[in-house]
């Protein structure tokens, strides 16, 4: 059966009710950042000001030191997820094993648990071997609710690879690396950025678990945001979560084109 494909206004009329979609819950937080007086039953605020901006990004609210700490941390779990979750995708998406079941149930256990039950266990544990307090602990507690969902998604792409490239490639002198580098990353990468861009997400928007490891010394975006959340402060706190979203959707966006599931190929194997 032919495919049709969609004409350009459709695609345009389809791609403008996305961006609307995803950008018009901003936008009460957009008016509410630079609003001075906005009182019920009032549609629009009375009085506008830049006061909330102003205190954002001044050195005592600490906005640009918990940026690059969520940052960090983030870009850390991301990198060290896709690192662990990658061999494990591939040994649950390629191989048939005894209690692969089991496995694939332990790894989806993180997602079960409630996280604070789990993050209390696990701050005993990181109290023991001294990773409170610091971006290290905080790194590695992130990891407990990433690394399913990144396993799950690589695990799901190698169960429908063929190693037969690999094995033709081998044939003709390629080594480990040059197998890797040019026969499966191009065909995995689609999936790589998609796991990256969960895993960036979810350690992005974690608070209880920061809180509880970091101990108030990694002072991330979430952990500021909450602060500002209960100082009762709408002007500030709609700053502050417009500040919170931009790097996620950025990340995000950067990263929608591979969402379709259209860029895997093989495009690298003739350059071997």
């Amino acid at each position: 059966m032919k495919q049709i494909k969609p004409t350009f206004p459709t695609r345009a009329f389809i791609l403008a009710a996305i961006v609307v979609g995803v950008l018009l819950p901003f936008v009460p937080l957009l008016l509410w950042s630079v609003s001075f007086r906005w009182l019920y039953p009032s549609v629009l605020p009375e009085s506008l000001s830049l006061r909330a901006w102003q205190y954002v990004f001044s050195p005592r609210a600490q906005v640009l030191s918990a940026l690059g700490y969520s940052t960090l941390v983030a870009l850390l779990v991301t990198t060290l997820s896709i690192v662990i979750g990658l061999p494990a995708g591939r040994a649950l998406g390629l191989y048939k094993f005894r209690g692969k079941t089991a496995v694939r149930f332990l790894i989806l256990a993180p997602t079960i648990v409630p996280t604070l039950a789990a993050a209390m266990g696990i701050h005993v544990l990181f109290i023991r071997y001294g990773l409170v307090d610091n971006v290290l602990g905080v790194v590695l507690v992130h990891l407990i609710p990433v690394l399913p969902y990144v396993v799950l998604i690589l695990s799901g792409v190698f169960a429908n690879y063929n190693p037969d490239f690999e094995a033709q490639a081998q044939t003709l002198g390629a080594s480990a690396w040059q197998r890797f580098r040019f026969v499966t990353l191009p065909t995995i990468f689609p999936a790589l950025m998609v796991s990256g861009l969960f895993a960036f997400i979810i350690s992005w928007s974690q608070y209880i678990l920061t809180l509880l490891i970091g101990g108030g010394q990694v002072v991330t975006l979430p952990v500021l945001l909450f602060s500002f959340v209960s100082s009762g402060d709408n002007a500030i706190t709609a700053a502050l979560s417009l500040v919170f979203i931009a790097p996620a959707l950025l990340f995000l966006l950067a990263t929608a084109r591979y969402l379709s599931g259209n860029q895997a190929s093989l495009g690298g194997f003739g350059n071997l």
